[in-house]
């Protein structure tokens, strides 16, 4: 049970940041949220690895985790440009299929869930792709590093174009193999050095991205905001260690499913907060993960 608690809490925390983000990226420019926020956990990560004195991993493992830092960032970056020449309905589902990327590593590692789980993990991954999929109005198009805001837009194609579809899937196999990576990476013996690795990588890929940004009508950030933007990477390292953590204390094909939550964790709160309303697909979609979650405990 330590295992599934950890694993559900990764996946709240990370839709929890997601949506914190997402709205953070309609007032600020989406490179500043992504500079200020990983950065802020990088800096959080590696501080804690020093007070606590974290014993270094073996070179393989620090490898494995900056390996994964590089796979998420391609992944993120690819996200993006999926949703910017694709329709959303289409792009953020299709990229939301990124936790069975890790359900297929441990299958193929011989990890054999119970048959009550393998039913449940089917479930909730058609409901998380269900959960993705976007509403008519304005509303957040999730992802495991930061929730992309978005409006509706008159010019977006209808139908997806290969390019949009590639987008998508490099979306999915960039971001799966992040939560593959922690978890190889955590093997070594330490979940923080795990997330601190995938970060030291993609930040500075993410700096890069802040510095060539075009820079017309930018506003400049106030102090609060920048704090709120720390938070939400702060909250996104977090979910990075509690998911490593219960990879390795349980499957990895149980637990990606769990931490792939985030989706439904994201419209939840846009339901709560914003009163944004579901369409159908996404009702079914909630409750199909929820009744998932809840085989998963039960096997």
């Amino acid at each position: 049970m330590l295992a599934f608690g950890l694993g559900l809490a990764s996946g709240l925390v990370w839709g929890a940041a997601d949506f914190v983000g997402g709205l953070m990226t309609r007032r600020l420019a989406p490179a500043t949220v992504l500079v200020v926020g990983q950065g802020a956990g990088l800096a959080t990560t590696a501080t804690l690895v020093v007070l606590l004195g974290e014993p270094r991993p073996a070179a393989r493992f620090l490898l494995i985790g900056a390996l994964g830092g590089l796979a998420g960032a391609i992944g993120l970056a690819s996200l993006y440009r999926g949703l910017a020449v694709g329709p959303m309905s289409i792009v953020a589902p299709a990229a939301a299929l990124s936790g069975a990327i890790p359900v297929v590593a441990g299958l193929a590692q011989g990890e054999r869930p119970a048959p009550v789980q393998l039913a449940g993990i089917l479930l909730a991954a058609v409901g998380i792709v269900l959960a993705a999929r976007a509403t008519d109005g304005p509303s957040v198009a999730v992802g495991p590093d930061l929730a992309v805001a978005r409006a509706p837009r008159p010019t977006a194609p209808s139908r997806p174009s290969v390019a949009a579809l590639g987008y998508a899937a490099a979306a999915a196999l960039g971001l799966g193999l992040v939560m593959t990576a922690l978890d190889a990476a955590a093997a070594g013996g330490s979940a923080l050095w795990a997330s601190m690795m995938v970060r030291a990588s993609s930040v500075p890929l993410f700096l890069v991205a802040w510095l060539l940004r075009p820079r017309g009508g930018e506003r400049r950030p106030s102090p609060g905001e920048l704090g709120v933007v720390a938070l939400v990477g702060l909250a996104d390292n977090l979910a990075n260690v509690l998911f490593a953590l219960a990879a390795n204390t349980g499957l990895l094909a149980v637990v990606s499913v769990l931490g792939s939550l985030y989706p439904v964790t994201t419209v939840l709160l846009a339901r709560a907060v914003l009163h944004e309303r579901l369409s159908r697909s996404q009702s079914i979609g909630v409750a199909a993960a929820l009744g998932g979650v809840a085989l998963i405990a039960g096997g």
